[in-house]
């Protein structure tokens, strides 16, 4: 039964599934208007929705497809209830949007073929979905892929080594210039080559061709991710999962989980991200690279970190640091093998800043900073800005300048949506200070690049 009009409402209640599923809620106008402004906020999306919005809604008023994507998402993390549709609420579902369509289900192939034309056309996050805490609940069992009939064509060695080589280059590309850069060229290569030789693939080379399609896929994902598009980078990151394990190799699942709990944790979910980091260390076998174990237990410290198991974070991080020293694989030599020692240090600081430990976090970035390669430059820019941000939380805002204005040539050439939220947060905390000569340059800056 539908609540109660309230008392001095001027125009009644039309969208009752809506009321009805505020009620289940247990939210104000306000709790809904915030909740969605949240989700959407994940994504990119700018929404200046208040109580009053609500309450038009509720009158009758449709908000455009992004408020109704991002209003289903928030009302089925409130109610657990990933079954929740536009219709729910009492509105028409978008014909644009894949919220409510679960990437773990289908054809992978020909999901990560409709992704990446999305990504070429740089069309809304709605063409991919939106960020969604139900896909983070990973199944055991791989849906298998279809396989071609027997006229299909024989995809062989060359064709695995010319999409690993590719592959490779374009992450060169994401080391230099960040995720922003170059991803539209990622997903026209998957898209126009390497999607065909999966639909027709047979014959021994068929395991190593998904593998290596899965690592396209990876790359595809954390470049979205860096970007900003959490939508899809979610969505590429399940796909790069099934491919692997098409391939029957637990590795890439591991990795891709992995990196999944990065993103739930920036986003704040920590929970969630935790859960993704156990389940990517429980996924690895016996006899597991050294450098890939602790790369994964590095993560679970951070997690745990950023859901307050402060003892647990702390001893998940020395493991990580012991199996490091332990490795024996060259850096560059495997998929996780750029965890090195200078990896482990930003993910230190990251650790201790969730901890509080701030002198202890700036102390590691700052090492993690001084350690890196010119290549690397969206890593320094990404971990220089952290470094300030702890900084200017420590009270230190000319501190904080002079990191940033020593990454200028960093800053200048590399897109990253991580990069330009840490630079729009370093504003607003300088601004009591921006009469200190060196804080008024770096804001000019930071100005600048924001532009």
């Amino acid at each position: 039964m539908a609540p109660p009009v309230a008392p001095g409402r001027v125009h009644p209640i039309a969208n009752q599934a809506l009321a009805a599923a505020i009620a289940a809620a247990g939210w104000t106008h306000a709790e809904v208007a915030c909740a969605i402004r949240r989700v959407a906020a994940e994504n990119r999306i700018s929404l200046s929705y208040d109580a009053s919005t609500v309450g038009h809604w509720l009158t009758g008023t449709t908000p455009r497809p992004e408020g109704v994507c991002a209003a289903v998402e928030a009302f089925r993390r409130r109610l657990s209830s990933s079954e929740l549709t536009a219709a729910d609420l009492g509105w028409p579902v978008p014909v644009t949007a894949a919220a409510g369509d679960d990437p773990w289900k289908g054809d992978p192939v020909a999901r990560l073929t409709a992704l990446g034309e999305d990504d070429m056309n740089r069309r809304t996050a709605l063409s991919a979905g939106l960020y969604s805490l139900a896909a983070l609940a990973v199944p055991a069992a791989a849906q298998t892929v279809p396989r071609p009939g027997p006229a299909a064509a024989r995809a062989g060695s060359g064709d695995v080594e010319r999409i690993r080589e590719m592959t490779r280059r374009l992450a060169d590309a994401d080391d230099l210039y960040g995720g922003g850069h170059a991803r539209a060229a990622v997903a026209a290569y998957f898209v126009g080559d390497v999607a065909p030789l999966l639909r027709g693939s047979t014959g021994a080379a068929r395991p190593d061709l998904f593998r290596a399609a899965a690592e396209l896929a990876y790359l595809a994902a954390w470049m979205a991710a860096d970007g900003g598009a959490a939508g899809l980078a979610q969505r590429y990151y399940v796909q790069a999962i099934r491919l692997g394990d098409e391939a029957s190799d637990p590795l890439v699942r591991s990795t891709a989980l992995r990196s999944m709990a990065v993103q739930a944790v920036e986003l704040g979910h920590a929970a969630q991200g935790l859960a993704l980091a156990d389940a990517a260390a429980a996924g690895l076998r016996r006899g597991c690279p050294a450098r890939t174990r602790a790369w994964i237990t590095g993560m679970q410290a951070e997690a745990n970190a950023a859901t307050g198991n402060h003892r647990q974070a702390l001893d998940q991080l020395r493991v990580a640091e012991q199996n490091l020293e332990r490795a024996d694989s060259l850096p560059q030599s495997h998929w996780t093998g750029n965890y090195r020692r200078e990896s482990h240090q930003h993910q230190a600081g990251l650790t201790l800043s969730a901890l509080g430990d701030l002198p202890g976090a700036e102390e590691h970035f700052a090492a993690s900073l001084g350690s890196r390669r010119t290549t690397e430059r969206r890593s320094r820019a990404l971990i220089g800005t952290r470094l300030a941000h702890v900084q200017a939380r420590r009270g230190e805002p000319e501190a904080s300048a002079v990191t940033v204005l020593g990454l200028r040539g960093d800053l200048t050439v590399v897109s990253s949506a991580r990069v330009t939220c840490l630079l729009r947060a370093l504003r607003t905390a300088w601004q009591p200070h921006r009469a200190e000569p060196q804080v008024c340059e770096a804001d000019r800056l930071a100005a600048t690049l924001l532009r």
